[in-house]
């Protein structure tokens, strides 16, 4: 073996006073935990793993079922969908429920509307919160806890009750029947009241280590929220992006108000306008339409759904 080989410096620990090393201490930590509640499974006789999982699968049904009944119940005529005893999947499937989704309704574009406002909301909801909340947690000022606590009343405050000075105000501006009310109303409203919340939450366990060390570094209160603080809060960042989207995909009284044009439309409010020429309603059609809806949420969740949890332990909303 050859000298320098052998002699080769081995690279010091992270530092937990670092922001690497507080992100490496916490993974850490939350693989030996997560080791030690699969040893504690395995480890467990058989017939008590058998009841953990049979439990587990008849806690899911009451949140699978729904779902499969509104995917099946696309595929079938309406006489069948009201048939006693129900059934779990049709005996005659069909398409054309979700091909009457989109000619009957411009639903690609109503589609498209509610992605993009969603996705706009969202990252705008992010900043807004994550300023609010490093500034909350961070900066000391006189009143800080109390201008808190009046921002935290935010969330007492039902939507019903300001939709009239808000139609009344972007009534003025000329925005009624377009998306601004829907971008800006919710950006800045009980959304971002919660996510300022649980983005304070999680800038409060930051060591202040840290920002000692980057001030000593140069870095100045704003470069230090950019570049130190923001990476850190990744996960609490997908939980805030989670809440957000759900909440602005699933919009319906905002939408009602301000928009009036069928091309405007976003999903919500374009599910409760399939109806026949008597005005009943074509609920394969509908289920049709909310099956393609609930794609993107599941999509986001599957993808985020570890962030999403690690966020909501860290920022101390465990039930």
């Amino acid at each position: 073996m050859r000298a320098d080989t052998a002699l080769a410096p081995v690279p010091p620990p992270a530092d937990p006073r670092t922001a690497d090393g507080v992100e490496a201490s916490g993974a850490a930590a939350r693989r030996r935990t997560q080791r030690r509640r699969e040893g504690e499974i395995h480890r467990s006789p058989v017939w008590r793993r058998v009841l953990f999982y049979a439990a587990l699968v008849a806690l899911t049904l009451p949140f699978v079922l729904p779902t499969w009944w509104m995917f099946t119940s696309a595929l079938k005529p309406v006489s069948e969908i009201f048939a006693y005893p129900p059934t779990l999947w049709p005996t005659d499937v069909t398409w054309q429920a979700f091909r009457d989704a989109f000619t009957m309704q411009p639903f690609l574009r109503q589609y498209f509307n509610s992605v993009y406002i969603a996705v706009l909301v969202t990252l705008g909801t992010m900043l807004v919160a994550t300023m609010a909340g490093y500034g909350f947690a961070r900066v000391k000022f006189r009143g800080q806890n109390a201008l808190f606590l009046v921002v935290l009343l935010g969330l007492l405050i039902p939507s019903e009750v300001t939709i009239v000075p808000l139609f009344q105000m972007f009534n003025g501006w000329g925005m009624v029947d377009t998306h601004w009310p829907l971008i800006l109303a919710t950006t800045f409203g009980a959304p971002s009241v919660l996510a300022t919340f649980i983005m304070r939450q999680f800038f409060i366990t930051l060591p202040v280590e840290l920002e000692e060390a980057a001030r000593l570094d140069g870095l100045g209160r704003w470069r230090t929220w950019w570049y130190i603080a923001v990476p850190l809060a990744r996960t609490a960042l997908a939980a805030v992006a989670i809440f957000t989207f759900q909440h602005v995909w699933n919009l319906y009284l905002e939408p009602t108000v301000f928009l009036q044009t069928p091309e405007m439309f976003t999903l919500p409010q374009a599910l409760t306008r399939y109806s026949d020429a008597y005005g009943g309603e074509l609920w394969n059609v509908q289920l049709a339409a909310a099956t393609m809806t609930v794609i993107p949420v599941l999509i986001i969740f599957s993808i985020a759904q570890k962030q999403f949890v690690e966020g909501l332990a860290q920022t101390g909303l465990k039930g």
